[in-house]
């Protein structure tokens, strides 16, 4: 680039744009050439805008001076441009500047528009013979370029051809939809003859040429600044990534339309009817928000949005619902024409953006009254003039009194509890009270209680020592209520209590009379319960001595029990100590006796007790609550067997009964009987010389001499002394040999010894066995 005009010449290099990417250092270099006849200062410097110094690094212009001679060229100069690694992708403008103010004044300064291109990052390092590109206007991320609603946005895309080949070029936009750009490359001439549409920029050799591009971004595109890529596609290098951005600035738009339509506008009884229509002819996001109020001096109207507000996007419309409701009623006109209310809707923009027509207007008419309701009006009058006369004459006539309710605190209660009486009198006036009574028939004299001016029925509302809390209290209402009132009444019985009030009705400017209201109540007072022994019996009829004997028992009521006594009789006589067992609280004091079951009001118990004395015996129980009793005996008696006794040795001379039962015994031997019983209760007996003699369960007789007169059997007899078990005998059979004399050479035969000679006795202790 030379300026042949001027005495000074430069050369710049590169020329043209300048071509860099985030972090490198782009060179510019320039030489000075003097073709003037005079030696001159030159100096070289710079000028640029603030976008320019961020992206260059410079706080200020780098600056130098030449002195060149005439016909002389200077050396070179070298300025270095340091792209941040942060910078934003784009086109940057400056000047460079040649000035020599001393030399040459009129010639100078010398300006050379320049620009530094920051590529981004993905793109492809540019070598010599790459093709390049660049967007007319220039743009960067502080130097935008406006698009304006009405007419679409034309750029210009400069495409050159460095190679020595013919190239074919074609741009794309990968960021956008396609909707939003179009692209026009340069006419060749063939399209007429219809041969193919032009798709590509073809270009020859070291030549250049321009696409045109062309944005419309779509109605609904919101505003705000847009930074799309624009890439150029080489059919020769398809590898090769040209990328560069366009930076476009989407002005803002605050066009909104609003319209309030009527729909329900003439109403009587029910709420108007409007819709409030708003459509979003701008380009940013509109959060609205209304409220209506009146146009007329006095607000008689409520309003209510459905919604209140909504977000409105932009070529989009919203409604909204608004019922407008009349009141109060009375305001409402009675006849001719309807009245007109007046009111506007109110429009705010949360973020405070202008609007246009913020305030619709509209109109509600509200109907007069139809005739008919003329006529509720008369019968409203005639009603308050009956009103007036109800209240003449129930002055003069006031309410009567009347006992609401009256009754018993419980319809049936338990011997001990005192009856209570409840009642509720409406319209009492004590000034109107004569006498107050209650009646009970079932007393003698028809027992009553007094509660009249003399006996102060006062003494029922106003707490005392005694009564802190008093039964009776009077209401605003007029009523006097009463809860559990004392009657003394204890006892047994089936009672009707009566009511009676005595008052004066009229009007004290009157003479009044007297009159009496009366209700009745009943109540029952039962027995009270007692522990009651449901069951009682013994489990078995038989047991031996020295065995427990088990019963078991069932008593209702358990929860009133004091103690139970169980008795053991033969012949109705008692036999030993009752036993006795205490309750309290319906369980045993004892807890070692604490081995019974309780369901339903029932107490399960079972018991044993020893039998320590055979016989026949009978059992009974005795529940005692208080002073109440409650028996039962066992249906079936018991019989308690004695222990089985046994002959545990029977000897003579050491020789057991069970080992021999008949012995031989010569005239003048000496025998020693002994003997051992076990068993109790039981008669031992021995059966000698003099018949049966008593003795000791174990024993042992002195030596007793045998002759020839000796007993031909000796027997020991066992029996149970109540008579329970067969007697037990055990004996030997004696054969006494005589001392030999010289006459007799006899023989006595004996019997086996294995033979058993002795049988059981009968049950009679005196009977002898047989053998």
């Amino acid at each position: 680039m030379q300026a042949r005009t001027n005495p000074l010449s430069i050369i710049i290099n590169p020329p043209g744009i300048q071509y860099g990417m985030p972090g490198d250092i782009v060179s510019l270099y320039a030489v000075v050439i003097n073709e003037g006849d005079q030696s001159a200062v030159i100096d070289l410097f710079f000028t640029f805008d603030e976008t320019f110094q961020k992206i260059s690094g410079w706080s200020a212009s780098p600056r130098a001076s030449l002195a060149v001679a005439p016909k002389e060229s200077s050396d070179e100069v070298t300025f270095d441009f340091e792209i941040p690694v942060d910078a934003l992708a784009g086109t940057y403008d400056y000047t460079f500047v040649v000035d020599s103010p001393e030399h040459y004044p009129q010639d100078t300064p010398i300006n050379f528009p320049g620009q530094l291109k920051v590529l981004l990052k993905e793109q492809t390092v540019i070598r010599a013979f790459d093709p390049t590109f660049s967007i007319i206007p220039a743009t960067n991320p502080n130097k935008l370029i406006t698009y304006r609603i009405d007419q679409p946005l034309q750029v210009v895309v400069k495409v050159e051809n460095r190679s020595n080949r013919v190239d074919r070029f074609r741009l794309t936009c990968p960021d956008l939809d396609e909707s939003w750009f179009k692209i026009s490359y340069p006419a060749t001439g063939l399209e007429g003859a219809g041969l193919f549409d032009v798709s590509a920029l073809e270009l020859n050799p070291h030549s250049e040429g321009e696409i045109s591009l062309e944005f419309r971004p779509p109605i609904d595109t919101l505003a705000g600044s847009y930074s799309p890529t624009i890439r150029l596609l080489s059919e020769n290098n398809p590898d090769l990534i040209l990328l560069d951005l366009i930076y476009i600035n989407l002005p803002t738009n605050y066009q909104l339309g609003i319209e309030l339509n009527t729909i329900l506008g003439k109403v009587s009884q029910k709420d108007g009817v409007f819709e409030l229509a708003l459509n979003n002819q701008g380009n940013l996001i509109r959060e609205l928000f209304f409220n209506a109020k009146t146009r007329d001096e006095e607000e008689i109207c409520t309003y209510k949005f459905d919604p209140s507000e909504f977000k409105l996007l932009p070529n989009t419309t919203e409604k909204a619902s608004l019922l407008v409701k009349p009141g109060p009623w009375w305001r409402r006109p009675f006849f001719g024409q309807p009245l007109p209310i007046n009111f506007e809707v109110n429009i705010t923009d949360k973020q405070s953006y202008p609007l246009a027509n913020a305030s619709p207007q509209a109109t509600l008419l509200w109907k007069a009254r139809p005739w008919w309701q003329f006529l509720l009006l008369i019968l409203l009058g005639l009603g308050l003039f009956a009103g007036i006369s109800y209240m003449i004459w129930r002055l003069l006539n006031p309410e009567p009194l009347t006992i609401e309710s009256f009754s018993t605190d419980k319809r049936k209660i338990t011997e001990g509890d005192e009856v209570r009486l409840n009642w509720k009198i409406n319209n009492y006036k004590p000034n109107r009270i004569e006498k107050l009574v209650v009646v009970i028939p079932q007393l003698p004299n028809n027992g009553h209680v007094y509660f009249d001016k003399k006996n102060n029925i006062n003494e029922l509302t106003k707490p005392v020592k005694s009564n802190q809390y008093p039964p009776c209290n009077f209401k605003p209402q007029e009523e006097l209520e009463c809860n559990r009132v004392t009657t003394g009444i204890k006892n047994q019985g089936k009672y009707v209590f009566e009511l009676q009030v005595s008052y004066l009705q009229g009007s004290p400017l009157f003479n009044r009379r007297s009159q009496t209201v009366t209700k009745t109540a009943e109540t029952e007072i039962t027995k009270k319960p007692i522990a009651e022994v449901v069951d009682f019996k013994v489990d078995k009829s038989q047991y031996k001595t020295g065995e427990s004997v088990s019963v078991s028992l069932t008593i209702k009521n358990p929860q009133l029990l004091n103690k139970l006594i169980i008795n053991k009789k033969t012949n109705n006589l008692l036999v030993g100590n009752p036993v006795t067992l205490e309750f309290q609280n319906g369980k045993f004091k004892d807890p070692k006796l604490q081995k019974c079951k309780e369901e339903n009001n029932l107490l399960k118990c079972t018991f044993s007790l020893p039998a320590s004395n055979p016989g026949t015996f009978t059992y009974d129980i005795s529940a005692i609550s208080g002073d109440q009793v409650s028996n039962k005996q066992a249906q079936n008696p018991v019989e308690i067997l004695p222990k089985p006794f046994k002959i545990v040795f029977f000897k003579i001379n050491n020789i057991d009964n069970s080992q021999k039962q008949s012995i031989v015994l010569n005239e003048g031997d000496q025998i020693t009987v002994s003997w051992k019983v076990e068993g109790e209760n039981v008669s031992v007996k021995l059966s000698l010389n003099n018949g049966d003699v008593p003795v000791p369960q174990t024993g042992n007789t002195s030596q007793i001499p045998v002759d020839v007169n000796f007993p031909r059997q000796i027997i020991l007899t066992v029996t149970d002394k109540f008579g329970k078990l067969p007697p037990q005998p055990k004996g030997f059979l004696i054969i006494v040999k005589p001392k030999p004399t010289p006459a007799s050479d006899l023989i006595t035969p004996s019997p086996s010894p294995t033979q058993n000679i002795f049988k059981p006795l009968p049950a009679s202790p005196r009977s002898r066995p047989l053998f």
